[in-house]
């Protein structure tokens, strides 16, 4: 049995990703002749311990994506107090520079919630975005609150939910990331 094509509309679609609560994140890299750049995104994710990587998917059109081929980036996930940060390098410029230093050759944005520096792994066609990956080299982990988006909108951490703690969850360091997912169960029939 086939299943008949439907077309998608761009903004339902873009809606019904928007129903997936994210981080934000700036992506910031150096062009050729050494200016630093920086696009806000909020496609990252986690992808392999061993090795280390980590992705992000940015538009095709941003200039931040014309200078990720073989460049090393730091993916910096922003805190909640980095609202203005995220809007800057969204494209609603502040009237003054965010807080930046440049550690190595790769600009990393100052009071991030955490900071992955990553040299080139693989760049993948993602349509009209093109998807990133980098190995992590260097890190670090704050306890600030982070920047989070949902529904077209920025948001902030709320209270937790359940009792669940890291150890007894089935997301543990000890028994591998989503251990009980190892295997896919068959829905009952009803």
């Amino acid at each position: 049995m086939t299943q008949e094509a439907f077309p998608v509309d761009p903004r339902e679609l873009r809606n019904a990703f928007g129903q997936f609560a994210t981080g934000v994140t700036v992506v910031t890299c150096r062009s050729d002749d050494g200016v630093p750049h920086g696009a806000t995104v909020n496609a990252f994710t986690a992808v392999s311990l061993d090795p280390p990587l980590a992705q992000v998917t940015l538009t095709r059109t941003s200039r931040a994506a014309q200078y990720l081929d073989g460049a090393p980036f730091a993916i910096n996930i922003l805190s909640q107090d980095q609202l203005d940060v995220a809007w800057h390098f969204a494209g609603k410029p502040l009237s003054y520079e965010p807080a930046w230093a440049l550690d190595g050759n790769v600009p990393i944005l100052l009071e991030n919630k955490a900071t992955l520096e990553c040299t080139p792994w693989a760049i993948y066609d993602g349509g009209d975005h093109i998807i990133v990956i980098g190995e992590v080299q260097k890190l670090e982990v704050t306890n600030r609150e982070p920047l989070l988006f949902f529904g077209g909108k920025f948001r902030e951490i709320g209270p937790l939910t359940g009792s669940s703690h890291w150890h007894h969850s089935g997301d543990s360091l000890e028994s591998g990331w989503f251990s009980g997912a190892d295997s896919f169960k068959a829905f009952n029939s009803i």
